[in-house]
């Protein structure tokens, strides 16, 4: 007997859920996207937005949600793309039924980011109309379609990235870089793209290092500045310790400029990584007009050195100088009678009541420290020239770098080759059949030589810098006691800063200061 095949037609509308004699409307949303703020790009925005209202309204069995839009942001990943985050997370809410869009790159240009949010809002009733490429994400075919073109839309981002590297990398070979001026603090984009110093702006830089070499820490000077009302690089009020600390060690204050500090390993994350070695760094010298002399910068660099080996860095020129000569820790201050006529601030043992053992060194008043300083300068000043005499001869004993920066440039010509030998041989195992026992025993003698000569330059690189902090330190001690006053009657925050690297208190009356040349001075 024949089969009978008795056809049910569907009742519910796919695209909707609703029965289909009820004429539900479906929710139509638009997305728009352009990658720069360039002002064609802008036309080209404007009128994708203005498109997509019209197209949408235009059909009857539509109903316009609104368009959604991202202005001036990459499109390698959805992560910081606040209008496409919000249309997904509508459609997920139940407020979009359909999604139109001009193509599969406006979307993504990432194939993962892609399919798992087509395939997110496929399961919950949402389907995405490519208009350029003319797919439906519903249609059978439609996923296939879909992974091909996101693969062909990465492949183009990738090789774009690939291109803006490149291009970066030749500009900074060339010496060629930008500035965010909006943000930078003393600088002014010239005529000629170069850095021209603000004056206005420059005292600030000046006086951000004149507090630091004095002895102020990070913390102290913001609080300061934003004490006096001083706006931020960024023009805010609230100056913070990370933003002094960034301005004090920016090469570019000295007239020099380090490119590709960081490079981006993943273009579809674009991440920036501090580079440390795996991409090649430029150092301009004398690129522009500095606002801070080289050796003030050199010499801020080498107390930031300093103070990392000192703990409990404060908000005085007091903080991480003053030791206790009994248990080894710093002294912190403490103020007593804060708001009466007898207040003071003294300074005592920070281990003083810690732990079940007390530490019995006695305390010293500020102002007492303050008057032993004054009686060190007045023997500075009474011996001065013998001082002198003796330091200009630990300057020729202790000797100029120049010997030490010949054989690290050799020493940097031959790790460098080493490092193109090792690059080649990893590039040629990758690309031909290499006999392994061969290529690793190579690999092995390449790098052994390569990693002793990095260890030799890494030995010679402290060895060039402790030689060049130990004659700033005698130079600046030298011109500090020639320009002293015979009589030095009132405490100097920056000859404190400049002669003493530390004090340590053995008792009431023994108190010892330690200059930043080695000396050591018990004042009576």
């Amino acid at each position: 007997m024949a089969k009978k095949v008795r056809v049910i037609p569907a009742t519910i509308d796919r695209t909707t859920s609703a029965p289909i004699s009820s004429g539900t409307k479906r929710k139509v949303a638009g997305y728009a996207r352009v990658s720069t703020e360039l002002e064609e790009q802008q036309s080209s925005y404007e009128a994708q937005v203005s498109y997509y209202t019209n197209y949408i309204q235009s059909r009857n069995d539509w109903e316009f949600v609104r368009v959604y839009t991202d202005e001036g942001i990459s499109a390698t990943s959805t992560k910081h793309r606040e209008g496409f985050q919000q249309m997904v997370e509508d459609a997920l809410d139940g407020k979009i039924d359909l999604i139109v869009t001009k193509s599969v790159s406006r979307f993504a240009r990432n194939t993962v980011d892609s399919l798992t949010t087509i395939r997110k809002l496929k399961e919950h009733g949402t389907e995405v109309y490519f208009e350029k490429e003319n797919i439906w994400t519903f249609d059978s075919k439609g996923e296939l379609l879909l992974t091909i073109m996101s693969s062909l839309a990465q492949e183009e981002s990738r090789s774009i990235s690939e291109n803006v590297r490149w291009g970066q990398r030749k500009r900074a070979a060339d010496g060629k870089y930008s500035l965010g001026y909006a943000h930078f603090l003393g600088y002014d984009k010239g005529p000629d793209g170069t850095p021209v110093v603000n004056k206005e702006q420059a005292v600030v830089v000046r006086k951000i290092y004149g507090l630091f070499l004095e002895g102020y820490s990070y913390n102290k000077i913001a609080k300061i500045l934003t004490e006096e009302g001083i706006p931020t690089p960024a023009g805010k009020k609230n100056w913070r310790d990370v933003t002094v600390a960034g301005i004090l060690t920016n090469e570019t204050y000295m007239g020099d400029k380090i490119l590709q500090k960081t490079y981006t390993l993943d273009f579809l994350h674009k991440t920036p990584i501090k580079n440390q070695g795996q991409v090649p760094m430029y150092h301009i010298e004398q690129d522009h007009e500095a606002i801070i002399p080289p050796e003030t910068f050199k010499r801020v660099q080498d107390e930031i050195l300093r103070r990392k080996n000192r703990p409990l860095q404060g908000q005085t020129i007091f903080s991480g100088k003053i030791f206790c000569g009994c248990c080894g820790a710093t002294f912190g201050p403490k103020v007593w009678h804060s708001n009466d006529k007898y207040r003071r601030v003294i300074w005592q043992c920070n281990n003083k009541y810690k732990g079940t053992k007390i530490c019995r060194m006695p305390h010293l008043y500020e102002d007492r420290i303050e008057a032993d300083f004054l009686k060190v300068c007045r023997k500075l000043s009474i011996d001065r020239a013998e001082i002198i005499t003796n330091l200009r001869e630990l300057q020729t004993l202790v000797g100029g770098t120049e010997e030490l920066e010949k054989e690290r440039a050799d020493l940097e010509i031959e790790r460098n080759l080493l490092a193109d030998r090792l690059q080649a041989l990893i590039d040629r195992n990758a690309k031909e059949a290499q006999d392994q026992v061969k290529y690793i025993k190579q690999y092995d003698e390449l790098s052994g030589k390569y990693k002793k000569a990095e260890e030799k330059l890494t030995r010679l690189d402290t060895r060039i810098r402790d030689k060049e902090m130990r004659n700033r330190r005698i130079a600046d001690f030298i011109d500090a006691v020639e320009q002293m006053p015979d009589t030095v009657s009132e405490f100097s925050t920056e000859l404190w800063a400049t002669l003493i690297d530390q004090v340590t208190v053995y008792g009431k009356k023994d108190v010892r200061f330690t200059l930043s040349t080695g000396e050591e001075i018990q004042v009576d």
